[in-house]
């Protein structure tokens, strides 16, 4: 019997603890604290962002609030401006196109690809039109995005790209570290990333005069080196603080290692995943050569299931004691305020889109610390999947 009908837990012992953090977060919190220094005149902001950049293989990296304003201020400094289109996907959180329309831009949605999650290059194209200024792709999952055809893509038409890379930090697109990949990549340091100071974010380039304008922007309009009181273009106070660089710095330095572990108990839930008949487990693509396994995103098989909503099958797997969540439940073209807005954008433009609709309908996650355990905490997994699939009836 499940759980959730009164029948025995498959675990009961609780998952490794997120956020992992030590004495090391402690000493580098001690420092900034004793430092007097909290905010502007600091020195760990800058340590973390030269620190970020180089993880992420890239040139520069500016430091900022959240996630949220991080694409915001990418978008500016690329030329978003009111009107013009930026196409992006709908299967994603909501801030992805919040951060467009915050500057009155117009997000067009692009299907994603039938076997995965991410944006599907061929349906970019195909929504491209005179008014497009920017691509905007999500790594998903931390499953890279096929950043050859966006880019290539892009070149054609003379188009900007922006990385939505808030859950992909580490992960790799053909040896290539994301952010680095289109003119300028966005991260998230929010409470559930695989690195995490509560909030704060991150914009990493190779390009000088971007990093510069997203500096500038960050910074109130300022100039590095100009006068206190001088705002060369009109800006925000969106800066990090000291104290959230101080922990991200101890964070990145064992990022590497729980990736890591990630990837191998992935690899045993993978196999594992060939017992099961109504849960299919969304595979990274060859050319994701880096994974940091942020979400297991897991389809549930309706020739299997039937019309059982995803919903239940999470609370069963919660009951057994397995961590996990619905995801995305409605995507975000079908969301009543973005609606709304594209309807005084006069945007005839919300289509069905197949794809991102069945995902939202049938995927599932698992949070990325389910993956930090041992052997026999995957095996967990596993057993409760097989047990609410054997039970189904129940449900």
């Amino acid at each position: 019997m499940l759980a959730i009908r009164g029948g025995d837990r498959v675990r009961s012992r609780p998952y490794p603890q997120w956020p992992e953090w030590s004495a090391e977060e402690e000493a580098l919190l001690l420092e900034a604290l004793r430092s007097g220094r909290w905010g502007i005149g600091g020195k760990k902001v800058e340590e973390f962002a030269s620190l970020f950049a180089s993880y992420q293989g890239c040139r520069y990296s500016v430091a900022c609030m959240n996630g949220s304003v991080a694409i915001k201020v990418a978008l500016q400094a690329v030329g978003v401006e009111p009107g013009d289109e930026v196409i992006t996907t709908p299967y994603t959180f909501i801030a992805t196109v919040t951060a467009a329309i915050e500057l009155g831009a117009v997000p067009v949605f692009a299907d994603i690809e039938e076997d995965g999650l991410n944006i599907a290059p061929e349906s970019v194209e195909e929504n491209i039109t005179d008014r497009t200024k920017a691509i905007l792709p999500v790594h998903i999952a931390g499953i890279p995005v096929d950043m050859d055809s966006i880019c290539r893509i892009a070149r054609r038409h003379g188009l900007k790209v922006v990385e939505d890379a808030a859950q992909a930090h580490g992960s790799e697109w053909r040896g290539r570290r994301v952010g680095g990949l289109g003119e300028l990549g966005c991260f998230s340091f929010q409470s559930s990333k695989v690195m995490t100071s509560g909030e704060g974010g991150a914009i990493t380039t190779n390009i000088e005069e971007l990093s510069e304008r997203c500096w500038s922007l960050i910074n109130v309009g300022r100039t590095r080196g100009g006068d206190w009181y001088q705002h060369d273009i009109l800006g925000y106070n969106y800066r990090m603080t000291e104290f959230q660089a101080a922990v991200l710095i101890a964070q990145l330095r064992r990022l590497d290692k729980q990736i890591e572990r990630r990837q191998a108990n992935y690899e045993l839930l993978s196999g594992l995943f060939r017992e099961l008949e109504g849960f299919e487990l969304i595979r990274p693509p060859k050319d994701a050569t880096r994974v940091n396994h942020f979400l297991v995103p897991i389809r549930v098989r309706r020739d299997v299931f039937g019309d059982i909503d995803k919903r239940r099958i999470v609370e069963a797997l919660r009951a057994e004691g397995i961590p996990s969540s619905p995801g995305y439940t409605v995507p975000l073209h079908l969301h009543a305020p973005i609606i709304r807005y594209l309807e005084r954008a006069r945007s005839g433009r919300v289509e069905e889109l197949r794809n991102a609709e069945s995902a939202a309908r049938d995927v599932l996650w698992l949070p990325h610390y389910v993956l930090l355990g041992s052997e026999e905490d995957v095996m967990d997994i596993y057993r409760a999947l097989d047990k609410i699939e054997r039970h189904r009836g129940e449900l």
